[in-house]
């Protein structure tokens, strides 16, 4: 079954014959870096190489400037402009040695080799050339159109002339003091010196694009070593499995399990938990804001690795806490709840049975003591004697004395009740007695509730009346009915509960007796018994503490002396107990007027 399937098999077996996505994720990521520096790295040229033309077209159109600002320049252009509308003057029917030897030659060569430009020319205002680095071409027409700068504009250009590929700016020659336009001056750079300083550039930009790709693939490896440790390994599939395996197991066991991590956050909860807590939990809430009871919540907050009982409602709950670490490191606490109130109740209910076994087993043994003593007077003629003992026999019960008052309490559950609890006091040298004013007439209806209260309060009073230095040690019990509710009063004689709130009793966890004696420890009685009371509407609480018998304040409540006005036990604890709708309604006492 795949659910029981162990990870590491499964893990192995699905990665098998196929690449892993932390290694697809990472190839993604170095193609994506690539493809985007390489994006980059095309426009990066694109616009170096229109930045490198305007910029070369820029520094032609200085030297062009600067040539046709020369005063010797403008002179030769405006003379041989002036000389061209005669026929057969001008430039073109110069001799070529003339215009190479002359001022406007000499001034634009000088311009040449001065700035590296690839050439410097001047025309007139017909476009013929006074200067050119090649003497062949002086006197002749010019490659290209100069309209532009001959009618007064500044030209920016890439042309292709004889000299090849070039970026070239023109600009009008003006006559000197006027602004008529009598030639032009040119100058232009090798488009080749351009593209070589682009590949100069390109290859900067190419190594530090190789710095960045570098850098790319080096993130893109740590980013994908980083997903392996937090994802232990696993692939996106087999954490989906974990977290419905997780969640099938969680909702599936019958514990309830809640996780708060080390600030304080609930990170995971199940519905048991839910349930057993009676709290509406879920993932991401702080935990003091769930509503759970104080005892639930110091024991989330301060773990004490072994179980703790807590009263959550009417259930009694097994709590274990323990805080979970990895590598050294904090990650919160672990709670589990376990549901223990009918195992609680089923205890209470052994205890019973034992307590009447134990009886029984002693009312055997005397028994047989008393037929021996009826048989030895039988056949002992002594006639007269064995019937004033049978007489005497005839006044006990099962349970070894007729115990007094019992006749006021009409349920036979109840009288069983009490018939068990006297039984086991007197095995613990306590004698329980009936209050005077017990009356309680009715049928009990909610029995499970009324033996777990009474048998709380009654069981409390036991140990302290055995454990108090009074004596006799006795404990007293009241039950009034009234209606459906029910008033149950307990006073021992023990050496009382410490002083302080009367509430500290009912804290969870608050107990005079030893912890270690049973499972989650002791302290859970006299909360659950409250809690069941106050679940119907009515209460627990204590009346007086009692002290002990050495004190200044049990003189007032020793026994024979009055004090608080309690029966026959006093001077320890009394406890006071209402439960509404435990009684089954009684009906009306007939009238005459019934029969008419």
């Amino acid at each position: 079954m795949r659910f029981f399937e162990p990870p590491a098999r499964r893990s192995s077996a699905r990665r098998r014959g196929r690449v892993r996505l932390r290694t697809q994720v990472l190839l993604l990521q170095c193609a994506v870096v690539a493809v985007t520096l390489a994006v980059a790295f095309g426009a990066f040229a694109f616009t170096n190489e229109h930045r490198l033309d305007h910029e070369y077209q820029l520094r032609a159109l200085a030297v062009a400037r600067t040539v046709a600002a020369q005063p010797a320049v403008r002179r030769g252009a405006a003379q041989y402009s002036a000389a061209g509308a005669r026929p057969g003057g001008g430039a073109a029917g110069t001799p070529r040695a003339r215009l190479a030897a002359g001022p406007v030659q000499t001034a634009a060569e000088a311009a040449r080799t001065r700035t590296g430009s690839l050439f410097v020319v001047v025309t007139d205002d017909r476009g013929i050339r006074l200067a050119h680095p090649e003497r062949s071409q002086l006197g002749r027409m010019v490659s290209t159109d100069p309209s532009g700068a001959l009618s007064g504009h500044e030209v920016l250009a890439r042309d292709h002339a004889h000299l090849g590929e070039e970026v070239v700016a023109k600009v009008p020659v003006y006559a000197p003091g006027s602004h008529r336009v009598v030639g032009e001056a040119n100058a232009g750079v090798a488009v080749a010196d351009v593209r070589a300083q682009l590949i100069r550039d390109l290859l900067g930009g190419l190594g530090w694009l190789v710095v960045a790709l570098l850098l790319g693939v080096g993130a893109s490896a740590l980013l994908a070593r980083r997903w392996k440790r937090l994802t232990l390994g696993l692939e996106p599939e087999e954490l989906a499995g974990l977290v419905q395996e997780q969640e099938a197991v969680l909702h599936g066991i019958g514990e309830g399990v809640l996780a708060v991590d080390n600030g304080g956050t609930v990170t995971v909860v199940n519905d048991e938990a839910r349930r057993l807590l009676a709290v509406p939990a879920r993932a991401g809430r702080p935990v003091e804001s769930l509503g759970l009871t104080e005892r639930v919540l110091e024991t989330v907050r301060s773990p004490v690795g072994g179980p703790v009982m807590a009263a959550v409602g009417e259930r009694v709950l097994v709590l274990s806490a323990r805080r979970v670490e990895r590598d050294g490191q904090d990650l919160g606490t672990l709670l589990t709840v376990q549901d223990r109130t009918d195992v609680e109740s089923l205890t209470r209910q052994l205890d019973a049975v034992q307590a009447m076994s134990s009886a029984l087993r002693a009312q055997r043994h005397e028994f047989a003591n008393r037929l021996h003593v009826v048989s030895a007077l039988a056949h002992g003629g002594h006639l007269a004697e064995t019937s004033e003992y049978i007489g005497t026999l005839l006044g006990t019960g099962p349970l070894g004395e007729a115990l007094p008052g019992i006749d006021a309490v009409r349920d036979s559950y109840v009288r069983a009740f009490l018939s068990a609890k006297a039984a086991q006091a007197r095995e613990s040298g306590v004698t329980l007695v009936i209050g005077e004013a017990t009356w309680s007439d009715g049928t009990v209806a909610a029995p499970v509730d009324v033996t777990t209260v009474f048998g709380n309060l009654v069981d409390n009073a036991i140990d302290a009346a055995r454990q108090g230095a009074r004596t006799p040690s006795l404990v007293e019990v009241e039950l009034m009915a009234e209606g459906t509710t029910l008033l149950v009063t307990v006073a021992d004689t023990g050496d009382g509960v410490p002083s302080g709130p009367a509430e500290d009793v009912f804290r969870e966890g608050m107990s005079t007796k030893d912890h270690a004696s049973a499972v989650g420890g002791r302290g859970i009685g006299l909360p659950l018994a409250r809690q069941i009371a106050r679940a119907r509407g009515g209460d627990v609480r204590l009346a007086e503490h009692g002290a002990p018998p050495d004190s200044l304040e049990a003189t007032a409540s020793a026994p024979g002396q009055g004090g608080a006005g309690r029966g026959r036990a006093s001077g320890g604890a009394v406890f006071v107990a209402r439960l509404p709708g435990v009684m089954e309604p009684t009906a009306p006492a007939a009238t005459e007027e019934d029969f008419g």
